[in-house]
């Protein structure tokens, strides 16, 4: 490894990640999309200046970045919050997960994509991208129900996928003429056993952490904790998204000793959310877009018209308030990570069809990471101004 030469771009990065905040700040536009586009100004989409040696750290800014994101939404899910939205999380959740699965795959269908595929296709459209959301609301610096309920959709949202996803391909290799089990069992055992190990370390760690400086955790201790949770759930083979949520969660509700459990990851998440976008907008390849499409299009759109309809019944069904409903499947656009996932999986398992799976979903994924901050920055300000409109609590 040229050191030299990493820390050069290192270095370079950063100063970039500070102009894109400083230009998010003025201009009001998503950090994380000026992120992506500066990435792909200087990635293989463009200019291709990113040496090796910082492409080399991206699984480790990617998975760092994105465990301390699963910890601050899973402090969303705390008893207050669960007390006060827990029927409308779990209501809105569940109907976008199951209306964006059945529009996407009965779209893509209708349109001549063979039926094993758009289920496929359907189960990837229901994934989100937890830091893009999670960053839109920090920038915003939005509060109230409804910023609390998309935090609790989105750290939910991962499980739902999975299980959408897993339904899915058993019911796909079944319209192929066979079934394979196997599948439902590996996404439960991956459910499942990252529940348990966020339990494991959370439960400890709320009574433990914040001793020694009296009311918060140290530095040290919030870094250790991410990183034993990140490590020990890819060592298992387990959802590290899913078991840093739990701990999260457990911490929030466990540790009343604490005045701030999250305030040390808050306080550093950035520089790594920075090169996090930054090397995740170099790995993007643009020119997919043009590959996939009329398919990609529909995708696209399919995906988009499902969110909002989800997001609305989900709200209808849950009594959230009519200025809400509208903006809950536009706050939940972005896709990013999992969704490139579960391609690769449904890649393996239906190796005719792989190159589409993949090409699609990354080529979409694009749009949607670029576009998809906007919108939920959109949708917090919307539902700010109505309730301003209103005279009531503005979110």
């Amino acid at each position: 490894m040229d050191l030299p030469v990493l820390f050069i771009a290192l270095g370079g990065l950063f100063l970039v990640g500070l102009a894109a905040d400083q230009v998010g700040r003025q201009t009001r536009l998503p950090r994380v999309t000026l992120l992506l586009a500066c990435g792909i100004a200087v990635g293989r989409s463009g200019l291709d200046i990113i040496p090796p040696e910082a492409q080399a750290l991206y699984d480790f800014l990617s998975t760092t970045a994105l465990t301390m994101v699963a910890f601050l939404l899973g402090s969303s899910l705390s008893r207050e919050n669960l007390a006060r939205h827990g029927w409308e999380i779990l209501a809105v959740s569940v109907s976008i997960v199951v209306v964006t699965l059945a529009m996407v795959a009965a779209g893509l269908w209708l349109i001549g994509v063979p039926g094993p595929v758009a289920l496929l296709l359907g189960a990837i459209a229901t994934a989100t991208a937890p830091a893009a959301t999670q960053d839109a609301i920090h920038q915003s610096g939005a509060k109230g129900p409804f910023v609390e309920m998309v935090k609790g959709i989105v750290a939910i949202d991962d499980a739902w996928g999975l299980l959408a996803f897993s339904v899915a391909a058993v019911f796909a290799h079944g319209l192929n003429g066979q079934f394979d089990l196997a599948l439902l069992g590996e996404s439960g055992y991956e459910i499942a056993g990252a529940l348990a190990l966020g339990l494991g370390l959370g439960l400890p760690a709320a009574y433990l952490t914040g001793r020694l400086t009296r009311g918060e955790p140290l530095q040290s201790e919030a870094l250790g904790i991410v990183f034993l949770t990140a490590g020990l759930a890819i060592w298992a083979g387990v959802s590290f998204l899913i078991a840093g949520m739990t701990a999260g969660a457990v911490i929030a509700n466990l540790a009343r000793h604490h005045d701030r459990a999250f305030h040390e990851i808050e306080h550093i998440q950035w520089p790594f959310m920075i090169l996090f976008f930054l090397l995740a907008g170099a790995s993007l390849k643009v020119g997919l877009l043009a590959e996939v499409g009329l398919i990609g299009a529909a995708f696209v759109g399919l995906r988009l018209v499902s969110r909002l309809a989800g997001g609305w019944l989900g709200g209808a069904l849950a009594g959230a308030p009519p200025r809400h409903r509208p903006w809950y499947g536009v706050a939940l656009l972005p896709q990013a990570g999992v969704a490139v996932g579960m391609a690769l999986v449904a890649a393996q398992e239906f190796p005719q069809a792989g190159e589409l799976i993949i090409t699609l979903t990354i080529g979409t994924t694009v749009v949607f990471e670029l576009f998809g901050p906007a919108a939920t920055l959109l949708a917090i300000r919307r539902v700010q101004r109505a309730g301003a409109g209103s005279g009531r609590q503005p979110l």
